[in-house]
């Protein structure tokens, strides 16, 4: 096993995703839901993310939370790519963005290619801490997953097409599992939504609706 130093760079592919709320599930969040407003200009696949996450349970001391496209291609769709990774420190403290940061530079990659942004969206998901479940250890730190309640409710504000798809996975893997998850509360945020702006939202929305039915 590598030390913590030495876990492999990440080379880039070129170039030149806690409060009370107020319904039983998430809270009203800003158009385009669980979104930054800058890409990377990298592409991750499934081998290289695993080497970020790795080196993060590695090098970087505390607990994380890993969310977005790179837990997708990670834990649910091996064939899936994102342009960075969605994780977020749990202490929600300035050091562990710096420390995220500093750490892409190691790998080579941009310093926003390490996006803590979610922090923002995942705080606001009642009881989000007691929705976590372990994904990876290292020798200095932990990385976590949400479960696939709060995964879903992350979703839920923007639900594009790709999120939708992301909630389809989680749910059916879930099942194929015996997973436990909490159809109700996720049924009772989505009830909770204002009305869609566009029919393919509609769809969207009573698609996921089925699939937890």
């Amino acid at each position: 096993m590598n030390g913590p130093g030495d876990a492999p760079p990440v080379q880039s592919s070129g170039g030149g995703t806690h409060g009370t709320i107020g319904n039983p599930g998430i809270e009203q969040m800003p158009p385009g839901g669980l979104h930054v407003s800058y890409r990377s200009t990298v592409e991750l696949d499934r081998a290289r993310l695993d080497r970020v996450v790795s080196a993060i349970a590695e090098r970087l001391p505390g607990d994380w939370l890993l969310v977005g496209g790179a837990l997708v291609a990670l834990w649910l769709e091996p064939r899936r790519t994102t342009e960075d990774v969605a994780i977020l420190g749990l202490g929600g403290t300035l050091e562990e963005r710096m420390s995220l940061m500093s750490l892409a530079a190691e790998l080579g990659l941009p310093v926003e290619a390490l996006n803590s942004a979610a922090d923002f969206f995942v705080r606001r998901i009642a009881g989000w801490r007691e929705e976590l479940e372990l994904f990876r250890h290292g020798t200095r730190g932990r990385v976590y997953r949400p479960t696939v309640t709060l995964f879903v409710l992350l979703k839920l504000g923007r639900l594009s097409g790709q999120d939708l798809a992301d909630c389809l996975a989680a749910i059916g893997h879930a099942k194929a599992q015996g997973s436990r998850f909490d159809a109700p509360r996720i049924l009772a945020a989505l009830t909770g939504l204002p009305p869609a702006a566009a029919a393919g939202l509609t769809r969207r929305r009573e698609a996921l609706r089925t699939a937890l039915g």
